[in-house]
């Protein structure tokens, strides 16, 4: 087995800049791997955080610790427990952070599985666990997270997918459907969102906005990976242009720059964070 905490490259810590200054950011499956790394580089830019999670009370109360420790102690931070495929969890965990923080100006849908098999050996459940987790549960996040920007006028929707959607893999169709079906969903929200600003005469020549767009993460080195035989990892890095794995503040970077408020003008767009691999 192959140790991958050596290639992980520390997050920074602490506040760098002020690009979010005063905002706060929804994150699912926020309080470990890629989606940890997310709530620190949105909170190293000035954003206050509401991390989702599944289940794990011990690893999202670490979290939470670490986060206080790093960025200026309690306050600007939470942690919300849900399941991302139960769209009455969704609005319940939309509503929390409301409560607690007073608004949501960037929604960061994280959250995924992976269940994995040849397809015709998946089972129905495989299938529509996995769809209903990843891309429904996006769905679910959504609905009411964009009902509440639509009515301030501003806000920012971040899909994570993965390159999986784009290229598909080997033992991977429930994955592969469900990342890709989030490209779809990113565009027609985004169509809507302006299409209801513009509607409604909010669509300003120098405004914030509302835009949608999605990250598409390649390999990337997170516990997920822990387990994976070395030279299964090894024939991985073979097929990446740039031969490694991708950390996860590498894709945490671009997507704080797309939740930015001069990220105004890109709506709808997919973000490749893959080291090349789908050249």
């Amino acid at each position: 087995m192959t140790n991958l905490s050596s290639t992980i490259v520390e997050p920074a810590t602490g506040v760098i800049g002020q690009k979010l200054a005063g905002r706060v950011a929804l994150v699912t499956g926020g309080t470990r791997g890629i989606g940890a790394a997310i709530c620190r580089s949105l909170a190293s830019q000035g954003a206050s955080v509401a991390a989702g999670y599944s289940g794990n009370k011990e690893r999202a109360a670490l979290f939470v610790k670490e986060f206080e420790r790093d960025f200026d102690g309690p306050g600007r931070v939470t942690t919300h427990q849900g399941n991302v495929s139960h769209p009455e969890d969704c609005r319940r965990v939309v509503q929390e952070v409301l409560d607690e923080h007073g608004r949501i100006d960037i929604l960061v849908n994280n959250a995924g599985i992976t269940m994995d098999k040849m397809a015709m050996k998946m089972s129905i459940e495989d299938w529509n666990t996995v769809l209903a987790v990843n891309l429904s549960g996006s769905f679910y996040m959504a609905q009411p997270t964009l009902e509440h920007m639509v009515e301030r006028g501003t806000g920012r929707i971040i899909f994570v997918s993965s390159v999986i959607g784009e290229t598909g893999n080997i033992g991977q169709a429930n994955y592969a459907a469900s990342k890709a079906g989030m490209l779809g969903l990113t565009k027609t929200l985004a169509k809507e969102a302006a299409f209801i600003l513009a509607r409604s005469g909010r669509l300003e020549e120098n405004g914030v906005g509302i835009t949608v767009n999605t990250v598409t993460p390649g390999f990337v080195a997170t516990e997920m990976l822990e387990n994976v035989p070395e030279k299964v990892l090894d024939k991985i890095k073979s097929t990446i242009p740039v031969g490694r794995l991708c950390h996860p503040d590498e894709i945490a970077r671009v997507v704080h720059f797309l939740a930015a408020d001069a990220s105004a003008y890109i709506t709808g767009q997919v973000w490749g964070v893959n080291g090349g691999l789908d050249m």
